[in-house]
């Protein structure tokens, strides 16, 4: 077990010495309660990292995570989100407007009323060219770096240093905020990667095959597809033998064995996030009719998808991601 941690471990280096994260910081935001924003769609992965005070981060899509001081937390696709004070019934003002109301000076924005005081560090990221289709296809919606994990309490020196140069106001502090959010950039993307590998969730290993990461982003992204390994090996231009082959010993699973598995994941979300009906989950996920999604759904969870879906609004919660090393 423990060479094969070590292989894994050293699987995971390889990439990450290919992957070279670089952060564009925004602004440095400071609100006094109530406060709020929304960020629209965008292909710009995004992240905010909390230098004091406390906030809930808002997805369109109905997911909500708490943020305390000390928090870091990523958007690696861009989705659209909210960010705000407290759960609000009123829908904040984008972002972009708030900034043509209140512009810049030295790339710090005050805004909000006279409550309780949040810091944000705010800003955009981009990858090296080695990997990135591959390897953002591979991550969630959102990573979040808890304050209290072993990752980032390593990094609390770094925090500490972000807020004094919050406090001073001196030349080059955005250089300075920028390289510190590198640093909490490329723990997320190494803490989310080697649980997620440990727990079966990703491997590190069809990241680095093209054609295998290639036939893993072609599901991932037209899962209603009636996907056949057959199809998969000639969209990536392989033979099907030497595809399925490859496919299993790099992933663990057949690929037609993936795609389901990716399929009722995706089921799942959508059912504890969205008022579609189970047929039209169904359709969306591939499956040719709510009998045989449901068959299947019940076969992975244990349970029907609309019990699923009663059962997560019977017991409503916060999710936290908590991707700490550590852990």
């Amino acid at each position: 077990m423990d060479r094969l941690n070590r292989q894994a471990e050293d699987s995971l280096s390889k990439l990450l010495r290919v992957v070279n994260v670089h952060s564009t910081v925004y602004c440095l935001s400071d609100f006094r309660a109530p406060w709020g924003f929304h960020v629209n769609d965008s292909a710009v992965a995004k992240f905010h990292l909390v230098l004091e005070g406390e906030g809930i981060l808002e997805l369109d899509s109905g997911e909500c995570f708490n943020l305390e001081s000390g928090d870091f937390i990523m958007l690696p696709l861009g989705m659209a989100h909210t960010v705000q004070d407290s759960m609000r019934a009123s829908e904040p003002p984008s972002l972009d407007s708030i900034l043509a109301d209140h512009p810049l000076k030295f790339g710090r924005l005050r805004y909000g009323g006279r409550g309780r005081r949040t810091q944000l560090l705010c800003g955009g990221l981009s990858l090296s060219d080695a990997l990135p289709a591959r390897l953002l296809s591979a991550l969630p919606p959102v990573l979040k770096l808890c304050a209290e994990s072993a990752t980032a309490r390593a990094l609390a020196g770094l925090v500490e240093v972000a807020r004094a140069e919050a406090t001073d106001d001196q030349p080059g502090a955005t250089a300075v905020f920028a390289k510190i959010a590198d640093v909490f950039l490329t723990e997320a993307l190494r803490g989310y990667l080697l649980n997620a590998q440990r727990t079966g969730e990703v491997q590190v290993g069809p990241l680095q095959h093209p054609a295998i990461a290639k036939a893993i982003e072609l599901m991932r992204n037209h899962l209603d597809r009636p996907w056949t390994a057959a199809d998969l090996a000639r969209e990536v231009g392989m033979s099907r033998t030497l595809f399925v082959d490859r496919f299993h010993y790099l992933v663990g699973h057949s690929p037609i064995r993936f795609l389901t598995r990716l399929r009722l994941s995706q089921s799942a979300a959508i059912l504890t996030t969205t008022n579609e009906t189970v047929y039209a989950i169904a359709r969306r996920t591939g499956y040719e009719s709510e009998a045989s999604f449901s068959k299947a759904f019940k076969r992975e969870f244990g349970v029907a998808p609309g019990t699923y879906r009663h059962q997560s609004v019977e017991q409503p919660v916060v999710v936290e991601h908590d991707i700490g090393i550590g852990r």
